[in-house]
């Protein structure tokens, strides 16, 4: 122990950064246990869909939508999202990933969605943003 005080007063700038480092991942970990769903990259994205027929859930406006969305998107607008709900029901136990243009939305559909007994919610981490930067294909309406 006391060559464990020792490294800490020697190597402080080290510590400190261990120590921020462990709060930003613990603070990561518990965000998506406090939020009921968690994020995932367009890759494992890809792979819910393909794998286990995940669903996407764009929740932009009508007019963004329209000028790309990700293959077979549902379009439900966030301000229409708790209206609309009963056309998600047969989806309570199916993967739905929800998407925006930059994740912010995204994350208060999730929150609508958990709190109406939807099970499998994921939200694409960084929305079309990153779908489009991972060169993946969008398609026009």
């Amino acid at each position: 122990m006391q060559q464990f005080f020792a490294f800490v007063v020697n190597h402080w700038i080290l510590f400190l950064a261990l120590v921020v480092i462990s709060v930003l991942l613990g603070a990561t970990l518990l965000s998506e246990v406090l939020l009921g769903f968690k994020s995932v990259t367009p890759a494992a994205a890809t792979q819910l869909i393909n794998r286990e027929g995940a669903v996407v859930l764009d929740v932009r406006e009508e007019r963004d939508f329209r000028a790309g969305h990700i293959v077979n998107a549902k379009h439900v607008p966030l301000t229409a999202l708790e209206a609309r709900l009963k056309e998600l029901d047969k989806m309570r136990d199916t993967p739905l990933i929800v998407t925006c243009q930059n994740g912010q939305f995204s994350a208060r559909a999730g929150d609508i969605l958990r709190k109406h007994g939807f099970t499998r919610i994921y939200k694409l981490g960084g929305g079309l943003m990153t779908w489009k930067d991972a060169k993946l294909p969008l398609v026009t309406t």
